[in-house]
């Protein structure tokens, strides 16, 4: 059976990962310095948002790179819990138009997929406070499935549903860089009015661009 697919990046494409991440990242900051496990100058919030996106190892490289492999483990989980907590909260928010969008999709018959570089837990968390993982055929982290880089997860997740044709969407260049190596139309997702968190050429190679979620139906 040949599946039509739209796959998604889950932060700063379907989630605004700022609202949770920002504060998430500086609390643990502040705890690694309150235990004396980080003696630097704490990170500025935008070189914390340059990191949104990118996998947890590649995350930890970039804002502890002088950190031991166990102080880096420890500050990813107090990360996680940071967020977990804040999502509990409803501190999180998805883009305007995701939640109607994604129903529209999933109406026209379209099967719908999640390719993020976070964790299991973090992903699932995010979908289930917006009531929407009943949507997706499937979920795939990089956490989950001990992934190196987004066009590998975007790969298994093509071979383990048989997709042959649709669309990668997302909102970094290893999004664009995920669907051009699987054989996918690529979608870059650069929102007016709402920060940005990779550079202004991040999205050059993407097939087509939207400038807010409800665009999707324009391409679908």
């Amino acid at each position: 059976m040949q599946v039509k697919a739209i796959i998604f990046d889950l932060d700063g494409t379907l989630f605004q990962s700022e609202k949770v991440g920002l504060p998430a990242f500086l609390e643990t900051f502040r705890v690694l310095k309150e235990e004396g496990l980080y003696r630097e100058e704490m990170p500025t919030e935008d070189k914390i948002r340059s990191v949104f996106g990118m996998t947890h190892d590649e995350l930890w490289q970039t804002l502890l790179p002088d950190a031991t492999k166990e102080i880096r483990e420890k500050a990813d989980r107090m990360m996680l819990g940071f967020e977990l907590e804040l999502i509990g909260r409803h501190r999180g928010e998805f883009y305007p138009g995701v939640k109607e969008t994604l129903h529209a999709l999933k109406e026209r018959g379209y099967a719908l997929f999640i390719a993020s570089n976070g964790v299991g837990p973090y992903v699932r968390g995010v979908l289930e406070s917006g009531d929407l993982t009943s949507l997706f055929t499937g979920i795939y982290s990089a956490g989950e499935y001990k992934t190196k880089s987004k066009v590998d997860l975007v790969s298994l997740l093509k071979e383990q549903h048989q997709v042959t044709d649709g669309m990668m969407v997302g909102d970094r260049s290893s999004d664009v860089e995920a669907g051009k190596q699987n054989g996918l139309v690529t979608v870059g997702c650069r929102y007016s009015g709402f920060p940005q968190f990779g550079s202004r050429d991040e999205l050059a190679g993407a097939d087509h661009l939207i400038s807010s979620f409800a665009q999707m139906l324009d391409l679908a």
